[in-house]
C-alpha cells in the first residue's frame, strides 16, 4: 500500500516545471533513470497551461525508450490548485487507471481499475485541514516554500487515488546544492508515522528562486513490464536532452 502512495507522488513530483506569469502553455520533458544502475528508462513529456502564475491544467504523456506511450495523465485544478481533478492510464500488465473524479470543500472522489481488471472501484473520502492530491503536491509545495526555506516542517494529508484513501505526510528541507552550476535546495517528503522507518523517503531537488523542480529520487508511478513491481528512479528536468536519452519520434 504505501508503495503505491509513494509512487503516486512521485507522479506529481515530476510534474513540476517554473511556472510563468502571463497565460501560456509550457512545454518540457522529464528523464527517468534507474537509481541503482543509472540505466536510462523512460521520458517523460509534460505540458501545462498557465494562468496568473498558477497551474490550471494539462497532460503527461510517457514514453518508453523506443518511443512508445506507456502512459498518459490529463490533469484540471479548476476545483482546487492542491486537489486536481485527474485521470492516470497506464499500459503495463493489462493496463492500470486511477483518478480523482470530483472535488468539493469536504469531500474528494476517488476511482481506481488495477492492472488487468474490469472492475472499477470507487471511494469518497473527507478533507481534513492541509491535503493535497497527486500533481498538486507540486503546487502544494510552491506555495510552502518560505516555511520550507526557513527550516520548518510542513504536515499534510495527501488522497491517494490509488489507495482510496488519505494519509500522513510531512516535507522538510535537508540539503543546500546545485545542479546544471546553480544553486539548489533538496526537500524530503517521507510518512508523517513509524512507516517511514520501513520505507525509503522521496527527496526532490528545486531552484529555489523560481521554485522549479529540477531532480526527483524515489518510487516511480511507472512499473517495470517484467516484474509488476514500480521502478525507482531518478528523473532529472535539465536544460537540454541527456547525451543517453533517445529523441522521441
Amino acid at each position: 500500500m504505501i508503495f503505491r502512495t509513494l509512487a503516486t507522488l512521485a507522479t506529481l513530483l515530476c510534474a513540476g516545471g517554473a511556472l510563468g506569469a502571463d497565460p501560456s502553455t509550457l512545454k518540457f520533458h522529464g528523464y527517468a533513470y534507474d537509481l541503482v544502475s543509472g540505466k536510462f528508462l523512460y521520458t517523460e513529456v509534460h505540458e501545462q497551461r498557465i494562468a496568473d502564475d498558477r497551474w490550471v491544467g494539462g497532460t503527461i504523456d510517457y514514453y518508453s525508450p523506443d518511443g512508445k506511450r506507456i502512459g498518459h495523465k490529463t490533469l484540471d485544478f479548476s476545483q482546487d490548485p492542491h486537489v486536481p481533478v485527474f485521470r492516470l492510464e497506464l499500459t503495463s500488465k493489462g493496463g492500470y487507471m486511477e483518478s480523482i473524479t470530483g472535488v468539493t470543500a469536504g469531500r474528494i472522489e476517488m476511482a481506481k481499475q488495477d492492472h488487468g481488471e474490469k472492475k472499477i472501484e470507487t471511494a469518497s473520502v473527507k478533507r481534513k485541514g492541509l491535503v493535497a492530491a497527486d500533481s498538486g503536491f507540486h503546487t502544494f509545495l510552491r506555495d510552502h516554500f518560505g516555511e520550507l526555506m526557513a527550516g520548518q516542517t510542513v504536515t499534510f494529508s495527501f488522497a491517494v487515488a490509488g489507495n482510496l484513501d488519505t494519509f500522513k505526510f510531512r516535507a522538510r528541507k535537508v540539503a543546500d546544492t546545485s545542479f546544471e552550476g546553480r544553486p539548489a535546495v533538496t526537500l524530503r517528503i517521507e510518512p508523517d508515522s513509524l512507516l517511514r522507518f520501513l520505507v525509503d523517503p522521496l527527496e526532490v531537488t528545486y531552484e529555489p528562486g523560481p521554485r522549479k523542480l529540477v531532480e526527483y529520487r524515489g518510487v516511480s508511478n511507472i512499473h517495470d513490464d517484467v516484474s509488476g513491481k514500480p521502478y525507482n528512479v531518478r528523473v532529472i528536468y535539465p536544460s537540454a536532452r541527456p547525451a543517453d536519452a533517445p529523441a522521441l519520434p
